[in-house]
């Protein structure tokens, strides 16, 4: 029996699992938040629902990797270090370079930083945390996992965009997509659920969370993805606009007196979407009570953002020329059933139709009626599993 760490550092945060494997039963997990910021906060779960929680200043991921390590042997999580024999380094970020997992080296640390013009708060942070690991592990079998690289199967006419073609020579200006690894997963156990050969089917992945994006996954392979150039595009997210008129960026410049394009591209990603639409949160949850007792903009945002999914869903029977099931999944995929049902609710015209009293659940289940034209789920994604199983495939 080994142990594999799943790690996802953020700009300002840090989340672990590890694993024991084969086995895939979790150890511990946690979550280290407002790195570089004051007041941070260190959370670990582990034994018999054994939790520790401290708050204190935690100026880099590379301390706070430091006391990651130093908790683990405090509490008997581990005896010896060379007991984790992998770490998964989840990566937003690939390009077009890394159209597959792969093992850490310097030369990889290096092309992650590079990459990062492509998720600047993101990838930087990757890279330094793949650094302190390999100094604390240098023992243990290291592997990048891309959130592009399931999407690198796109073909030419889905993934570029309508610019000189030169741009992409240049630059790589393209579609590149996200959450490819929690899409490659639900496909997955949606084929094995259905009983069929993932090859022989048509599915689309709906990861609705505070990110969300959809994806047309042709016979296993990503053809499609809502998320394009970064995760700013596709549907109407927690606080990102989804997408949008470029020209609305002069034009708010100059009625706003902005000079940094960056101030338009932050209200973009920060201040727009649920929060933006509703004025009441970026949180699904809090806008749905507010549509129910009543709130005009919290019902509107709730429409908004259904109608988008509903697009994507459609356009995505069209790109594939039909569907065998869609799945939901993600924070509010998995949880929100009355989200679920409107969505589909709004799209009968292919076939599909939710159960009500299967669709009354948080848990992986097949939610459509035995008459649906096509199977409709909700599968929980593991994102962190999936990394810990790309790690064992290099071991």
């Amino acid at each position: 029996m080994s142990k594999t760490f799943a790690i996802n550092a953020g700009s300002s945060s840090l989340k672990f699992q590890l694993y024991n494997m084969p086995e895939e039963s979790v150890i511990a997990k946690g979550l280290v938040e407002r790195i570089g910021i004051n007041n941070s906060v260190f959370t670990i779960e582990y034994g018999d629902d054994q939790e520790f929680t401290v708050t204190e200043d935690i100026a880099t991921h590379a301390q706070a990797v430091d006391m990651l390590f130093d908790k683990l042997e405090e509490f008997q999580i581990i005896t010896d270090l060379t007991e984790i024999t992998g770490v998964g380094h989840r990566v937003v970020a690939g390009g077009e370079i890394f159209k597959e997992s792969t093992l850490v080296t310097p030369e990889v640390i290096k092309q992650v930083e590079d990459l990062g013009e492509f998720a600047p708060l993101h990838n930087p942070a990757e890279a330094e945390v793949m650094h302190v690991f390999e100094e604390r592990l240098p023992h243990a079998t290291a592997v990048a996992v891309f959130d592009t690289s399931f999407h690198t199967s796109m073909p030419e006419v889905n993934y570029l965009y309508s610019l000189p073609y030169e741009y992409y020579e240049d630059f790589q200006i393209r579609k590149y997509g996200a959450h490819g690894t929690s899409h490659d997963f639900v496909s997955k156990r949606a084929a094995e659920l259905m009983g069929k050969p993932i090859e022989d089917l048509k599915i689309i992945t709906c990861h609705l969370g505070n990110g969300a994006s959809i994806t047309a996954v042709d016979g296993g392979k990503s053809v499609d993805t809502s998320m394009g150039f970064t995760p700013l595009a596709g549907v109407t997210m927690g606080t990102r606009t989804g997408d949008i008129d470029a020209s609305i960026i002069p034009f708010l410049m100059d009625k706003l007196n902005i000079t940094d394009v960056n101030d338009v591209i932050t209200i973009f990603n920060k201040k727009s979407g649920l929060l933006g639409l509703s004025g009441v949160s970026s949180d699904m949850r809090d806008v749905e009570d507010a549509a129910a007792e009543g709130n005009e903009r919290a019902q509107l945002t709730l429409d908004i953002f259904m109608n988008r999914v509903q697009k994507y869903i459609a356009q995505y029977i069209a790109v594939m020329n039909g569907v065998d099931a869609v799945v939901f999944t993600a924070g509010i995929g998995e949880n929100s059933g009355i989200t679920r049902k409107l969505i589909m609710d709004g799209i009968t015209f292919f076939g599909g139709e939710i159960d009500d009293e299967r669709n009354d659940t948080r848990k992986e289940a097949l939610i459509s009626t035995d008459d649906s034209k096509f199977a409709i789920y909700n599968i929980p994604t593991n994102e962190e599993v999936a990394i810990a199983r790309d790690v064992e495939r290099f071991k």
